[in-house]
């Protein structure tokens, strides 16, 4: 079954009286060469489990399926339940779980349906939850080797940014925090159904070791850095001073002590700079 034609998507819809739910992003791959990239790209291997995140038709979840030992696929849209039984009939190393992924605790689903495997993730994000969803699977600090992901080219750009560059912001610092980011490939509007108004990208973000820190360090380190973004035209001495209740002169001391200029603004500084300036706070 060709889950890319659309002939086949459409009779799929109307046999099983699918219909769009618009609240949910719903874009269906159409294009037959992107999701064999994603699972290429992505780690799918022997030996490997892959958490896919919205399964569409089954499209990326039959090319998971076709190199990795086991799939997790969380769908919430249940409305997919027939479709999905019969794109996937002859996977049975695929097991769909119908729950909505920022309200499913993945440590306790992989500990019992992944144990001992390497996981990797791999998903064609919907546009309106894609920064949700990258935080929740790096924060939980799943047992994750990988998450490669499609998201809107301008979210790609923004997320794969360098701290410390122009383009950069807070989800910039906080996945740079967890992973190493990169831009895989581009993928046009025209390759989904129904078309989007905007491109899309594939990035990868191959996930770090712990860093140690204590999750109040943790804690206080991102709130620094959403206060620095949070007016990212202004000087940091400004919303932080606000922020953390010090004075803009007791911050511009502990600034110089950082080595950060007392006026630098947020993407200014790096992600080397904002974890000194939180632990310079937090030692005061």
């Amino acid at each position: 079954m060709e889950l890319t034609n659309i002939g086949v998507i459409r009779d799929l819809f109307e046999r099983h009286g699918f219909s769009f739910t618009k609240s949910l992003g719903q874009n269906f791959l159409v294009n037959p060469a992107v999701c064999p990239k994603i699972a290429e790209m992505g780690g799918a291997k022997p030996g490997v489990c892959a958490l896919e995140i919205g399964t569409g038709v089954g499209v990326l979840t039959k090319e998971l399926a076709e190199r990795c030992d086991k799939v997790i696929a969380v769908e919430i849209d249940t409305s997919l339940k027939p479709i999905l039984e019969e794109t996937l009939a002859d996977y049975d190393n695929v097991e769909i779980v119908f729950a909505d992924v920022m309200e499913t605790d993945l440590a306790a689903l992989l500990a019992e349906k992944a144990a001992g495997m390497e996981v990797v993730v791999c998903a064609n994000l919907p546009y309106y939850i894609t920064s949700p969803v990258i935080m929740r699977v790096l924060e939980s600090r799943l047992p994750v080797s990988a998450m490669t992901v499609m998201v809107q080219k301008e979210a790609a750009d923004r997320i794969c940014a360098k701290p410390g560059t122009r383009d950069c912001g807070a989800i910039s610092c906080a996945v740079s925090y967890y992973s190493e980011p990169k831009l895989l490939f581009k993928v046009g509007r025209g390759s989904f159904m129904p078309s989007p108004n905007v491109d899309s990208a594939v990035i990868r973000l191959d996930v770090k070791p712990h860093s140690g820190k204590a999750p109040e360090e943790e804690k206080l380190l991102f709130r620094i850095i959403r206060a620095a973004f949070s007016q990212r035209r202004k000087q940091i001495a400004n919303p932080l001073s606000a922020e953390l209740g010090i004075s803009k002169s007791d911050l511009a001391e502990l600034m110089q002590f950082c080595g950060i200029k007392p006026t630098a603004r947020a993407e200014e500084l790096t992600l080397e700079d904002f974890e000194r300036l939180a632990a310079a706070v937090d030692s005061r």
